[in-house]
């Protein structure tokens, strides 16, 4: 997939498959997607001003994942190097959904799908808040157009 076919909405970093994320047939490990996945979404927010860093003392909220799900579609080889994308596909009053797309770097066809269901809960207490508005504000450029569940309704 070259650059000018990506949709802007999608983030999207590379990396590449490395030693400590495959098996003995140099195949991938399914869970060491969860590290590509990390990294797209640990990057999608530092590209929106909130580096993990800081947001969690500026908002004042945690965000814990409370599902993940993954689909595999081909196997990931050593030292393929891999595009992934994230995007939020959902917005609730107290939760969002980040989607994530693995692709061999240059090719169409998915290598792995997923997403994650993260809460948005107070720090220190774990009770369950609304996503701060300064949140949803910011991860609008990475939401997926033309679907009425990823379209935040922003109330200052």
């Amino acid at each position: 997939m070259n650059q000018t076919t990506f949709p802007l909405w999608k983030f999207r970093i590379e990396d590449r498959v490395r030693w400590g994320d495959v098996d003995a047939a140099r195949i991938i490990f399914y869970g060491a997607y969860i590290r590509f996945f990390e990294i797209a979404e640990t990057e999608m927010f530092r590209a929106v001003g909130l580096p993990y860093g800081e947001m969690f003392d500026q908002l004042d909220v945690w965000l814990p994942r409370v599902h993940l799900e993954c689909d595999f579609r081909q196997a990931a080889q050593l030292d393929d190097l891999l595009e992934v994308s994230v995007y939020v596909g959902r917005f609730g009053n107290k939760s969002l959904r980040l989607n994530f797309e693995v692709r061999r770097n240059g090719e169409e066809r998915l290598v792995a799908e997923a997403h994650f269901v993260l809460v948005s809960v107070r720090r220190g207490s774990f009770e369950t808040v609304p996503l701060p508005v300064e949140l949803v504000k910011r991860l609008a450029p990475y939401t997926q157009p033309n679907s009425p569940d990823s379209q935040p309704d922003i109330k200052d």
